[in-house]
């Protein structure tokens, strides 16, 4: 594959995970280029990735951005690149004919259709997004092997995983180890757990990460999405995956084996090494992403304490539901979280939303993208009601 250019649909260009891609475009554009891009909201960024980029589209959430950014765009002098708008247009980025690989970085539900669209059209994934594969994982892996589409998870825990896996057959797997960094709670009292305030709530100790996933992190319902997207990737029983607090955030996952091997992926905590990784997938391209030995000084790993962080346990319990279960419990969750950002409920409403949620959903296994939205939509709506 080396010499010949890949080009790239990146959907949510302008978020943490797509301005990271767009820099390894930068870093290899012998390698690769830019095809597509669906860039949300923020017209600013998006008019500067067109003109540094000028891919064929690019796609904006409503149309009064798209006009506002197609009519820059004009006044600039810049030519040949169309504008959409909607979920319409992020699938037209996803499925553009010059795009050999797609980068799922959309948070939310909001880069399903699109992703499933790649899917069905073909082209590889590389999935930074992990609420979709938690809502409809089911759906988009049947649909990835009929058609023998490689989906590459750029998530660090399951790029980690994925990695470690290249090692032995999938019969040889006991249990995947997720780390998870246990956030900046990990010591604090619990009594005290009903005064933390968004601001505290949002200092991530190793990661730069986007809003949401960075309160999913302090609440650990971060790394049971990652439960559920690891069975999903990987076609592994939920009690095939374990999580080990790991304050360091150094091994970003083990992989235990069937003989009691266990293999660690160890790298920098740079989201552009997993990126790095999906894009060249099977080669190793070489970089300056390198890791200083002397970090692994000190390894702490630790059990999580699941009354500390409950939306763990009901991870777990939405992972052995699965279908609508799942889909309530990321949707619930999103609610919650913009609720607790929004100081409209405490950090410990986030868990006992989602509790509620999901002992009001019914069990059922949706078949098709509609049906996942349709059981997203209800989910959400049951969170608002319980949030006010």
């Amino acid at each position: 594959m080396a010499g010949t250019l890949k080009r790239l649909a990146i959907l949510g260009s302008t978020g943490t995970i797509g301005q990271s891609t767009l820099s390894i475009v930068e870093q290899f554009p012998e390698r690769y280029s830019v095809a597509s891009l669906a860039a949300g909201r923020n017209v600013d960024e998006a008019f500067a990735q067109a003109v540094r980029w000028r891919p064929r589209l690019i796609s904006m959430a409503t149309e009064d951005l798209a006009g506002e950014l197609a009519g820059r765009l004009r006044d600039a002098g810049v030519s040949g690149v169309d504008v959409a708008h909607g979920t319409e247009g992020t699938v037209a980025c996803s499925t553009h004919a010059e795009a050999d690989f797609v980068v799922s970085a959309i948070v939310g539900v909001a880069g399903l259709e699109a992703t499933h669209a790649a899917i069905l059209a073909g082209k590889p994934v590389g999935l930074a997004n992990k609420e979709c594969m938690v809502a409809a994982g089911e759906i988009l892996t049947r649909a990835a092997r009929e058609r023998n589409v490689p989906i590459l998870p750029i998530d660090s825990e399951h790029n980690a995983v994925h990695q470690c896996m290249r090692v032995g057959a999938h019969a040889e797997v006991k249990t995947i180890w997720l780390t998870a960094s246990g956030g900046p709670f990990r010591q604090l009292p619990l009594e005290q757990f009903a005064g933390i305030t968004p601001e505290q709530a949002l200092k991530h100790p190793t990661w730069v990460m986007g809003r949401r996933i960075t309160i999913d992190s302090a609440t650990m319902l971060n790394k049971g999405l990652e439960i559920i997207e690891a069975c999903r990737l990987f076609d592994v029983l939920p009690s095939q995956v374990r999580v080990t607090v790991h304050p360091q955030s150094t091994v970003h996952s083990l992989v235990e084996f069937v003989d009691g091997s266990i293999l660690a992926q160890i790298s920098v905590t740079d989201m552009r090494l997993p990126i790095l990784y999906a894009l060249a997938y099977p080669e190793r391209p070489a970089s300056t992403l390198t890791f200083d030995l002397a970090a692994l000084r000190r390894l702490d790993f630790e059990q999580p304490d699941f009354e500390r962080f409950p939306c763990l346990r009901l991870a777990y319990e939405a992972a052995e539901m699965g279908g609508a279960h799942a889909i309530a419990l990321n949707a619930a969750d999103e609610v919650a979280v913009e609720a607790f950002l929004e100081r409209r409920i405490p950090f410990p409403g986030i868990a006992r939303t989602i509790e509620a949620v999901l002992a009001s959903t019914p069990e059922a296994h949706p078949a098709t993208i509609p049906e996942v939205l349709a059981a997203d939509q209800l989910a959400r709506q049951m969170a608002r009601q319980i949030v006010a």
